[in-house]
């Protein structure tokens, strides 16, 4: 197996951002969470909270004039959450659109889906 054993698979995430400074607004509004910024040249980031060697994958905003275009295709991020429903809310009052309302996944829990300020698909998940 080449994947680490004993964790899950997934150590950092990417969302493509055509206006970063929109799309931090839009997630910072959101989760009501501060994002820092970092600038590599033509790479810029907005980190979401994270700590390091905690569980789960760390992820950013990111914006390059071609490496990174936002879209429904491709990988599907889903985020924890505690309110599933609030956090919809909030996705709506901030000019995004909800797909999927709250939804049971049985013994997975719940999940919901909207499309962010940029038009990434971004899932939200809850175990309650």
């Amino acid at each position: 197996m080449s994947l680490l054993s004993g964790a899950n698979p997934i150590v950092w995430v990417e969302v493509p951002a055509r206006d970063l400074s929109r799309a931090r607004e839009f997630y910072s509004a959101v989760f009501d969470i501060e994002m820092p910024l970092l600038d590599l040249g033509d790479l810029h980031f907005a980190f979401f909270p994270m700590t390091q060697e905690a569980p789960n994958s760390a992820c950013a905003l990111i914006q390059h004039p071609t490496m990174y275009t936002p879209s429904h295709d491709g990988p599907l991020v889903y985020f924890a959450v505690t309110d599933i429903e609030q956090v919809l809310e909030r996705v709506e009052r901030s000019g995004g659109r909800i797909f999927q309302h709250k939804k049971d996944v049985g013994e997975f829990g719940f999940v919901g889906f909207f499309e962010d300020s940029e038009g990434n698909r971004i899932g939200l998940h809850t175990r309650r």
